[in-house]
């Protein structure tokens, strides 16, 4: 390949991580292009360049993979965690390609997470003008009046901004709580919990349950298994 890509594209196509990450540990001085440290982010590479990342050389994956995880609480979703706690990797085995999380799913929030090391399927479900619907389960504190429903549909101000417009229903009505489904499209840090905080109804427990077109199905908690090109498509909503 003569033909020159973004710096942080490539690093995506070799599986390092999201391009979003990928910048991060440029503009952190952990790249080399040619044996210099590059820290801009329109630097461009071909594969003729050696890149290292962290004093390893890195090259692009041959075999593209997309694995679905049914996430645990307990687990972050990233691919190492500098306070040492558990991550969504520890949970695949077997996976000689260097795979990480699309997007995250907090702490305690359980659910579809989708891992590949495919960086422009990656940047496809991140990027907010692509507007990939996220489907969540959310039971929250109380039971939101049908203002405060509205209030969720239309959009929320969060740091400043309003939320886009959302699609919400009840699903269940408990003596203390309401369960939720709420369908975005934003991938804000912690939009669902802080959209309902917003509205007088923190969230107690959160679930993502579909990706584009894709559910989660019977995938027990932990348990994780390869998509297949249809199942992608059906993410892509192609």
């Amino acid at each position: 390949m003569d033909k020159k890509i973004r710096l942080q594209k490539y690093m995506a196509q070799c599986g390092i991580a999201s391009r979003r990450h990928s910048e991060e540990l440029i503009q952190a001085g952990r790249v080399k292009v040619n044996g210099k440290t590059v820290t801009q982010m329109g630097f461009r590479v071909s594969e003729q360049d050696r890149v290292e990342v962290d004093g390893k050389i890195i090259k692009k994956e041959e075999k593209l993979v997309y694995i679905m995880l049914n996430k645990p609480s307990g687990y972050v979703s990233t691919v190492s965690d500098p306070e040492g706690r558990k991550t969504v990797l520890d949970l695949i085995d077997g996976v000689s390609e260097r795979i990480y999380p699309v997007g995250r799913l907090d702490y305690d929030t359980t659910g579809l997470l989708i891992l590949t090391n495919d960086g422009d399927f990656a940047f496809e479900n991140t990027h907010p003008g692509h507007e990939i619907k996220k489907t969540y389960i959310a039971e929250v504190l109380g039971k939101p009046s049908d203002k405060a429903l509205e209030a969720l549909r239309n959009g929320v101000v969060l740091d400043g901004r309003k939320t886009a417009p959302a699609g919400v229903e009840v699903v269940d009505i408990k003596s203390k709580s309401t369960v939720l489904k709420i369908i975005i499209h934003e991938g804000r840090n912690r939009q669902v919990r802080r959209m309902c905080e917003a509205v007088g109804h923190p969230v107690l427990k959160l679930k993502r349950t579909a990706v584009g077109n894709l559910a989660l199905g019977d995938l027990k908690p932990g348990e994780w298994r390869y998509l297949s090109s249809k199942e992608v498509k059906l993410i892509r909503g192609k």
